[in-house]
């Protein structure tokens, strides 16, 4: 291997050749999937790879580089502009002309380009004078340019599976080529779980902490490196904690079940627990929303606006900082009153809507914009001309008389209940005097 090569990253020296030693990505590589049929056959037109860091979007585009008889030129977003692109583009054209091969273009971190930059390109990956491969984190859809997008592939890639991680570890840990194989490390179960766990779905991540810990562990005398539990928390910066996959769901459940509870404290310590053993805060935050609808509901509201407002300050903040916010948005879920008003209105009105079938639209609730069949004669009654409120059937004649929501008796909802109460005691004799003429 050149020394350039032994010299960088475990990680990059590890990536996969081949789509045999790509890790990870089944289900847009699989034996019969439309890219692995694509690449094998050197037929893979202008697409972009999204999805988080460490799970092989630069990789396969250079397995796509390797499989390819043509030429392949990358570029990054960051440090290149429309003068580099408008040079392969030149350059593109001409070993079409002269030789008939292609170009695949390779733009790392593409989401990076202005439109102007991405604009230089359209013209070339129209008339097939380079094929656009783009790689980035951020979601194509929201972060390019349309006119790109809509000329390209979209392909995501997942976080890799604990499996996946894995597995690279341990190709690094034996492989004497590229990897640490030389090295005659000896590693506990324990310490790979724990780069598993830190690596949250980045392989990179996991390689990067191991090779730390076999690089700063002296050998012992027989001439091993031992990467035992506690050497792998030093390279991963964050302690283990002992959660297997029951007692990962078993903890879960307790958090669930102690905001329901109002018990912010243990609401608290399991939420905590779970995230200094390695868990994504994400997981934490989207139980906090599911709770904030699902127990607290219409009898604070306000719930769920605190719970969005602390997962959009932690996506901007950061763990370090944004741990505040969980625990903000955990202790509001778990003080707020509780209602399941909502989730069982929302179970009815779906069992209705599956009872009963394609009932009809009242006539004169349809749109009027456009003509139609048999009127029943009945006028739509504008609420505002009524003060706010009129008697009218809102369900089709087969539900009319089903009641889905029921509003309970704690925090808001006990106004709610009252206003309801209220509007159904209501007789509007002006409202039934008109439908009934009709």
């Amino acid at each position: 291997m050149p020394a350039a090569k032994l010299n960088a990253p475990l990680s990059d020296r590890m990536r996969p050749r081949s789509l045999d030693e790509f890790l990870g990505q089944k289900h847009i590589l699989n034996q019969n999937s439309l890219l692995m049929r694509a690449i094998r056959a050197d037929r893979l037109g202008s697409c972009i790879f999204y999805g988080p860091p460490g799970t092989g979007k630069t990789t396969l585009a250079s397995i796509v580089a390797a499989n390819t008889k043509g030429e392949f030129v990358k570029l990054n977003a960051v440090s290149s502009g429309v003068a580099d692109a408008k040079k392969v583009i030149e350059q593109a054209r001409e070993n079409g002309r002269m030789y008939g091969k292609k170009t695949y273009l390779l733009l790392d971190e593409c989401h990076r380009w202005s439109k102007a930059q991405s604009d230089c390109v359209l013209s070339a990956i129209e008339d097939g004078s380079i094929v656009f491969i783009g790689s980035t984190t951020e979601n194509p859809y929201v972060s390019m340019t349309p006119a790109i997008v809509s000329r390209c592939r979209i392909f995501e890639l997942l976080p890799l599976s604990d499996d996946d991680v894995r597995e690279g570890i341990t190709r690094a840990i034996t492989n004497c080529e590229r990897g640490l194989g030389a090295y005659n490390i000896e590693i506990s179960p324990e310490a790979v779980n724990q780069f598993v766990w830190g690596a949250n779905g980045d392989l990179r991540n996991a390689l990067n902490a191991l090779e730390l810990a076999a690089l700063s562990s002296p050998p012992e005398s027989d001439g091993k490196i031992v990467i035992d539990l506690t050497v792998a928390e030093q390279s991963v910066q964050r302690k283990a904690i002992s959660v297997d996959q029951s007692l990962y769901y078993d903890m879960l459940s307790a958090f669930c079940k102690s905001m329901r509870g109002s018990d912010p404290d243990a609401a608290l310590y399991w939420a905590f627990r779970l995230i200094e053993a390695g868990y994504d805060p994400l997981l934490v935050f989207r139980r906090v929303l599911v709770h904030a609808n699902e127990d607290v509901g219409l009898a604070d509201s306000n719930a769920l606006t605190v719970a969005v407002n602390a997962y959009l300050a932690y996506e901007r903040l950061g763990l370090a900082e944004g741990r505040q916010a969980l625990a903000h948005a955990i202790i509001y879920v778990c003080t707020a009153p509780k209602s399941n008003s909502v989730e069982k209105s929302m179970f009815a009105a779906i069992d209705a809507v599956r009872r009963s079938g394609d009932a009809r639209v009242p006539h004169y609730l349809r749109d009027r914009s456009y003509p139609h069949g048999v009127d029943d004669g009945k006028e739509y009654l504008y609420p505002h001309d009524f003060g706010g409120y009129v008697k009218q059937q809102y369900l089709p004649d087969s539900l009319k008389d089903e009641v889905f929501y029921r509003p309970g008796d704690n925090g808001r909802e006990k106004d709610i209940k009252k206003f309801m109460q209220e509007i159904a005691n209501k007789k509007s004799t002006e409202g039934e005097h008109k439908n009934a003429e009709n």
